[in-house]
């Protein structure tokens, strides 16, 4: 029988939770992402936890056992319970009573294989007791190491309980999937088969799922996929993906991290982009590394404007557009403009310049010192 042995299973926090429940005589059960993740020696941020007790149950075992244990769901079943600062979900085993494709109806179950049916994916529907040993009700350990991403059942069923399923699918393939095994034909199927489907969720959620999505570590063949199957167009009816790979061979040239805006700049319009609902400093980022990819601003200019760090960003996008291969003098020309210091001030400027007039010949100035690579000493500027 597999085993997980990470560190978080033997917690002592973990296991006084786990025991607050089953001194009561309640199953507690690890699911969900870490279970897989542990399974696939990826880091554990969440740790959640299925029981069959009912929310109140779950409340009052924790409330005995001295533990801090709060409602944050408790309509749809789930109790976080907070120890040694650790906070682990606990969520009572549910089954589908009736779904419109946005949310679903749930009863409570006392059978583990009713809330596993529930699922998305076989890979997420894994198990673990306390001791770390696996539970796999509908088969999902093959799956998962095999690093096939797999619809429970039948994956339009999936799919018509919730839409954003299909976004989820691409995600998961990102972050976990075998790239080389490709895609299976059968969920790309459902997915174009209910692409209406998408237009009924929130924006928010489609915004959220589609960053996660753009945060794997190269998420340009799930992209590749959204496109064929009609997703990404119906999202985002202007996006363009094609400069998305060469982004990431990019980035990993250039040993830069992956960063979600950046990757949806490469492939959205603003436009389209405020269409998800991104927050307004996201928007924002998105516009100006489009514009400036775009523009004709030298990598120098970039990394005075916007340092070392957000010039990078710029940077990689237009090597992206225009299909450039990254080059370690780029980001000497970074480092460099990140350096400068423009020489004038506007007390420089005064009285000769006033008002709007010293706004312009600050702006003139500067620009003159710009386009002489940053040579032009304070001196040479006043004399000009």
């Amino acid at each position: 029988m597999k085993q997980i042995s990470a560190a978080w299973v033997s917690d002592p926090a973990t296991q006084k939770v786990c025991a607050a429940l089953r001194d009561g005589g309640a199953q507690a059960l690890f699911v969900g992402g870490c279970v897989r993740n542990a399974l696939l020696g990826a880091p554990v941020s969440d740790i959640d936890i299925a029981t069959d007790a009912h929310p109140k149950r779950v409340l009052e075992l924790a409330q005995s056992a001295g533990l801090k244990a709060i409602p944050t769901g408790i309509d749809h079943g789930t109790i976080t319970v907070v120890c040694n600062h650790i906070p682990h979900e606990i969520t009572t085993f549910r089954r589908d009573v009736e779904t419109d494709g946005r949310r679903a109806v749930v009863a409570f179950s006392d059978n583990v294989e009713e809330d596993a049916a529930r699922r998305d994916f076989t890979m997420n529907a894994i198990y673990a007791k306390p001791n770390g040993f696996v539970l796999d009700p509908l088969l999902g350990l093959p799956d998962l190491q095999a690093r096939r991403v797999r619809f429970i059942g039948t994956a339009e069923n999936r799919i018509r309980e919730d839409y954003l399923r299909s976004l989820r699918y691409f995600r998961f393939h990102a972050w976990y999937g075998d790239v080389e095994a490709g895609f299976d034909p059968d969920a790309l199927a459902a997915i174009a088969a209910n692409l209406d489907g998408l237009s009924t969720l929130s924006r928010e959620r489609v915004g959220a799922e589609l960053l996660k999505l753009l945060g794997a570590p190269d998420p340009a063949p799930s992209v590749a996929a959204m496109r064929s199957t009609g997703v990404l167009a119906q999202l985002l009816p202007g996006a363009d993906d094609r400069a998305l790979a060469p982004l990431v061979a990019i980035e990993q040239a250039a040993g830069a991290e992956p960063d979600a805006v950046r990757r949806l700049a490469a492939i959205a319009v603003p436009e389209d982009a405020e269409t998800l609902r991104l927050s307004r400093n996201q928007l924002q980022r998105l516009t100006r590394m489009r514009e400036e990819a775009q523009a004709s601003t030298s990598v120098a200019e970039l990394g005075y404007r916007y340092g070392d760090e957000g010039g990078l960003h710029e940077t990689l996008l237009r090597c992206a557009f225009l299909e450039r291969p990254w080059s370690e003098d780029l980001r000497t020309a970074l480092h460099s403009g990140a350096a400068a210091q423009f020489p004038i001030k506007a007390t420089d400027l005064i009285p000769n310049f006033s008002g709007p007039a010293l706004g312009k010949k600050l702006a003139d100035l500067e620009a003159s010192w710009i386009a002489s690579g940053f040579t032009l000493t304070r001196e040479d500027l006043l004399a000009g």
